[in-house]
Order: C-alpha cells, then structure tokens, then sequence
C-alpha cells in the first residue's frame, strides 16, 4: 500500500516566496543584444539614450512656402503680400538655396526650412498669378516648422530599462537609428502535466480520460508575465517517467512547472521523485491558502520546481501568486504587477474556512447602487471557473464568512473585463441559450452572462437592481400556479414585470432503456435505486418537494420520513446538465429535470408535469436596449418555431413574449 502523505507545515504564499529565495537566487536573465524587429515583448535591459537629434533638422511640417514671417504682416484677403519663389525644398534633399526679405522657397511636408526662413505658410492661403507669389493670411515665426530635436535630443534617455517592447518602442528605436537593442533573456519555463488520465487536445478521448487543461492554460500565463514556454509534455503517474520528465526539463529550462501528483493521494508521487534529488529538495509543501493548499515548491541543480495543484482553478491561481513574481523578475518586468482593483458589495452571504486564505473567483454585477459580486459556483476543477469570473475576492484566513452588502475589492483577471449588456441571473434553461444565439443575428457584439443561481435567487437578484432579467418556474403549492401567485401574494408587481416564456415538460431523467424500469415517485423509495436531487431555490427542487409531499400524504408518512427513504435525497446538483451527465455516467439512476437535456444525452425521459418558464424584469430595465431585444426575439414567431424543433420539450404558446397581469 502506497502512504499517503500529511500536510503538516502549512505555510503562507508570502513566506513561500521568502523560503524560495534563500534557497535560490532569482534575478533576470543574462543580457543580450536583439535586433529591434525580434524584440517584440522582451525587456529593455538598459537605458536607451539618443545619441542624436530627432528630427536633426528643421522640417516643414505643412505643404506650402517657407518665408520669412514679418514678410506677411498685414496680409489679408482682399490685401495680399506678394512675394518671389526663388527655388524648392524637397524631403530627403538640400534645400536649392536660402532666403531673405521677399523671397520664398517652395517646401513639401518633411522637407528641410532652407536657411533665413523662420516660418511656413500653408498652400491653402496662397496662390501664384505671373509666376509671383500671393499671400493672403499672416503667419507667425515657428509656425508650421518642426524644430530639429523636438522630439528627442541628442543625450536624452528615449526608453528606459525594464520597458515592455512593442511596435511603439520599436518605433523608437527606429527612429534614433538603432538596429539592436540590449534585451534581458526571457526566461524558459519548462511545463510538465502529471496524470494518467490526461490527453493531449485533439487527440481521442476514452472513458475516465480528461483533455490536459493545465499545459495550455499554464503556457499562456508563463508567455503573459514575460516567460518563454517551452513545449509542454504529458506524462502519466510513473515514478520512472516523471524523474526522466524532470531531468530533461532541468537541462533546457530555467524554472520547472509540474501540475498534478502533488496532493495528498495515494497515486500522488511527485514528492518521492523529488525527494530523490537531494538537498535542498522540496522546501514547501503545503500553503495555507483554498485553492491551492497541496502546492510543492522544490529547489533542484539551483533551479525552482514549482509543483502546481491538478484542478485547472487551483493551478491558475498559485501561478498568479507564486509562479507569475519569479518570472517576471527572471524576465526583468516589475514584481508587484498589481490588478485592478473595483469596489463591490456582497450579493450574499458567502461562508470561506477559518484558518484558510481564500481566493473566491466571482462574477462582477453592475447594480443599482454601484457593482455587486457573486461567488462563480464552480469547483477548482472546472476551467470554466476562470473562464465566467471577472476577477477575485481575497478572503483573510481569519475571516469565516462575508455578509451580505459587506463592501470588498474585487481584483480584476484582466483590465479589460467588459461587464454584460445583458445580465440574466436565475433557474437554468438551455432555452435562454437559444435566445441569445438569435440576438446576435441582430445585435453581433452583444456581451451577455447567465448566472444559474435558482428562480428564488433570480427573483432576489430582480429585486436588487442587479439582473436585467431572471428565468423562473416557481411552483406555488396552494394554487398549483407558476410563478404569477409568487409575485401576486409579496405584491411585487409594482417592482416586477413577469413576461410569459414557455412551458417546459418536467420528469425522471432515466438510463437509456429504463434499465431500472422507474415508473412513478414512489419507485425513489426502493432501495436498489439511486436518486440525484437538485439545489435548493431552483424550481425544480420546489417542484420535487412539492411532489413528495402529495406522495407522503398518500401513504401516511411525513415529509421527513419519505425523505430519509430516498436514496440521494441530500445530493444535490446545480443545473439540468449535470443531472443527465451523473446518469449517463452511471453515478445515480434517476433525477428530475426537462426533456430537452435527457434528449440531448440520449437518456430516457418519463413525463411528470408541465411548468411554466417565465421571464422576471425589474420596472427600470425595461427600455435598455438588450432587455428590449431579448423579449422582441422571444416574441417573434421565428424563434417560437425554431423552439419547438430544436429544444424537444420546450413548448411556446400564443402568450410567449406577453407581459402577464397582475
């Protein structure tokens, strides 16, 4: 039997970094001249001085006559100056001679100012009559002349060290007349994923094998912070394999990404290959931070070895705190590349672990009175975590929950997060997804997120100022109405509009061929049967209780009871897809959700009852210009019909698009 290890010494990012460079010097690389055309996104390694004048003559900078200024005095339309053209001034030539009082020389944009002229008129306020020159407006000295040097003089710093490269500083450097500049190397960074059950993209995915996300994701980070990725390899949980992983990335590299192997498993060996290596070895295992905790930081031949958490979430953000401030020194960029900050209110009361440093992915919400923040709903296994979120909130290890409104800075993934031009935030609907496709026929740059929080958050959120729209199928029990008696008895009507949106068939998502031979609510009760519930606050979980209730009645039995006679009562999933996937791999018998995703896993699907998914829109959204097409298109008879043949289960009817009375 393997021994699994034990995170004994937990230690802080900060301290983390510390530790490393007592072990390992990390500085920038060695300095070496680039031609400026290949030192696009490297590192100014040293102050660039001009060793001349930019422009290093006078040039004209408008068509026309270089003159002498006080020539033109008094000179009006009706009342022109006349004056001789003794010659020309062509860019990229001597001027044909110099001038003095009455006498002009003709000059095209960038040509040199022939000497004794001290201005240029434009060719616009001129004109020639027997081959004399008229001026018809006075000019100033120095007007429409480009002093030699005053762009850059001869001895002036033009780009200092530590810049950026881009087309904007080669064009500087291009324009003092150098054709290398001093560049610190960008540091190679070799990227190892560890993992039997990873497979590279594009490659056939079998049963229980993942896509490796890390290598990818990774390699962009390490090309974002100035490093150089080397080709990424992927290597399966062999000890043997990994050590040779390891010595060839050594040899070529300047630092050692790994991801995967470092927790805390059985099948988790990245230490033991390590341990191996000798002194120093691993200095951290282990940092007292969600995600990331099973992070390992080795120093091997003076070399650091960072060794990444697998779930692609957990390995993103290390590398931003970790991975990301070693690089950057190594390539000579600032450390401290702060994100930017927003100011936000807590949307709700969100829960993080005492004596854990929590990073909380969050989507970032413009409401009424400023910007709200929701937790992204995802584990750290999911890329979609970083892929939906805005940016993080850093949660103090002290701190064991956020209340709702508490004010907190929102750090921003990039500096150009765009926010939505339509926020719809509530129960999930593959139908919503179809919706947005045909907006964009008419609307191509529309920005929009789906937060799936429930109908009952939806509902919260609608109230708040903070979504534009909200899909719901809240059932009421007395009435056996959705979603209009939820409004009518807290009288919200006055805040909320409610639009029709379609019906939707409800019912057990099964095997495909009913293996289990499920029937009604009562086979949940049998003990060979397996049971995925979903959320709290969704409709659908409203609409499961609901049921079981009628069903405890009709035996005799109390909520309670039937509940406890149910398998996976207590397991819930967030979404309708995630229902249909845990059957389709085999992970619970049955689940309750709509047609449309059992037809799209190839499940089979029993009929429980009709609902109605509707629409919510608070009174001050209604004439933004997203909300206004969104209901258009769910009003138009195109999409009804496109509805009905593409989402088997999804049903509009003559009310589709209609606000509903109170």
């Amino acid at each position: 039997m393997v021994e699994r290890k034990i995170f004994k010494t937990l230690m802080s990012s900060e301290d983390a970094l510390i530790k490393l460079g007592k072990h390992c010097k990390i500085k920038p690389k060695e300095i070496e001249k680039r031609a400026i055309l290949d030192s696009s996104g490297m590192i100014i390694a040293d102050d660039i001085v001009s060793s001349l004048d930019v422009p290093n003559f006078d040039k004209a900078s408008m068509d026309g006559y270089a003159i002498v200024a006080s020539d033109t005095f008094g000179a009006k339309e009706d009342q022109p100056i006349k004056l001789e053209i003794t010659g020309v001034s062509q860019p990229g030539a001597p001027p044909s001679g110099t001038i003095n009082t009455g006498k002009a020389i003709e000059v095209g944009t960038g040509a040199p100012i022939p000497g004794g002229a001290n201005s240029v008129v434009m060719v616009e306020y001129t004109q020639i009559i027997n081959k004399e020159l008229r001026v018809y407006r006075a000019v100033s000295p120095g007007e429409n002349i480009t002093p030699a040097g005053s762009d850059k003089r001869a001895g002036e710093i033009v780009l200092r060290k530590g810049q950026i490269i881009s087309s904007r500083e080669i064009g500087v450097l291009a324009a003092i007349g150098l054709n290398k500049v001093p560049i610190y190397r960008k540091p190679k960074v070799a990227i190892i994923s560890i993992g039997n059950e990873l497979v590279k993209p594009g490659n056939v995915l079998e049963y229980a094998q993942i896509f490796d996300i890390n290598s990818n994701s990774v390699s962009a980070s390490v090309l974002e912070n100035g490093g150089s990725p080397l080709n990424p390899v992927i290597v399966g949980d062999n000890k043997r394999i990994i050590k040779d992983a390891v010595i060839s990335a050594l040899q070529e590299a300047d630092i050692v990404l790994t991801s995967g192997s470092t927790s805390a498993g059985a099948g988790d060996i990245l230490n033991t290959v390590i341990e191996e290596f000798g002194y120093p070895g691993i200095i951290v295992h282990g940092l007292t931070l969600k995600p990331g905790k099973p992070t390992l930081i080795a120093v091997i031949n003076k070399k650091p070895l960072i060794g990444l958490p697998g779930y692609p979430t957990s390995a993103l953000m290390i590398f931003k705190l970790i991975v990301a401030p070693i690089i950057r020194k190594m390539a000579g960029l600032p450390v401290n590349n702060e994100e930017p900050n927003i100011s936000a209110n807590v949307a709700r009361k969100v829960f993080s672990i005492k004596g854990k440093r929590e990073l909380m992915p969050v989507h970032l919400i413009s409401s009424l009175s400023g910007f709200s923040v929701y937790p992204v709903a995802y584990g750290s296994g999911a890329i979609s975590t970083m892929a939906l979120a805005d940016g993080y909130v850093d949660i103090p290890k002290n701190q064991e929950f956020l209340e709702e409104g508490d004010e907190v800075q929102v750090k921003l993934f990039s500096p150009n997060v765009q926010l939505a031009d339509l926020l719809i935030i509530g129960s999930h609907c593959t139908g919503i997804d179809l919706i947005l496709q045909h907006m964009r026929t008419k609307m191509p740059n529309l920005v929009s997120k789906v937060v799936n929080i429930g109908s009952m958050g939806g509902l919260n959120s609608i109230l708040r100022g903070e979504a534009d729209i909200s899909g719901v199928h809240i059932l009421d029990e007395n009435t056996n109405e959705y979603n209009i008696e939820q409004l009518r008895s807290q009288k919200l009507f006055d805040q909320v509009s409610l639009i029709r949106g379609y019906s939707r068939e409800q019912g057990f998502i099964v095997t495909k061929g009913n293996t289990k031979g499920i029937t009604s609510l009562s086979d949940l009760l049998r003990d060979d049967i397996v049971f995925l519930n979903r959320n709290p606050g969704s409709g659908t979980r409203i609409l499961i209780d609901f049921k079981l209730k009628v069903l405890a009645k009709s035996m005799n039995l109390s909520f309670n009871d039937i509940k406890k006679k149910i398998d996976g009562y207590n397991v819930e999933a967030k979404s309708h897809q995630a229902i249909a996937a845990s059957i389709a791999q085999g992970k619970a018998d049955v689940g309750i959700g709509i047609k449309t995703v059992a037809h799209f896993y190839n499940l089979d699907f029993i009929h429980l009852d009709d609902e109605m998914y509707d629409f919510l829109i608070s009174s001050n959204r209604a004439e933004k210009k997203a909300v206004k097409l969104f209901f258009s298109t769910l009003n138009s008879k195109e999409f009804k019909k496109y509805l009905s043949k593409k989402m088997p289960g999804l049903k509009p009817n003559s009310l589709t698009g209609r606000i509903m009375d109170k």
